[in-house]
């Protein structure tokens, strides 16, 4: 089996996505408090310290998470 890089990442991204779907979905939690999670998630990697060599990669995570909350992924509109 060929390892495909950042599969791992996509994978969890898509768990991530699923269960923050199902948690709105049962009313467990409702959707600002899903937007609330992932706002905090974008600002952990906009506001990590410079340095750490990661830094392509938390501008990237970021602007994901960012275009997930612009495209409303994780939460069903209703």
């Amino acid at each position: 089996m060929t390892a495909i890089p950042d599969a791992a990442g996509h994978a969890a991204l898509a768990i991530c996505e699923s269960l923050l779907l199902a948690l709105n979905d049962r009313n467990i939690l409702p959707e600002r408090e899903i937007m609330g999670i992932l706002q905090d998630a974008a600002a952990a990697h906009e506001l990590a310290p410079p340095g750490d060599g990661l830094e392509d990669m938390h501008i990237a995570a970021a602007n994901l998470i960012n275009r997930i909350i612009a495209g409303g992924n994780s939460v069903r509109r209703r």
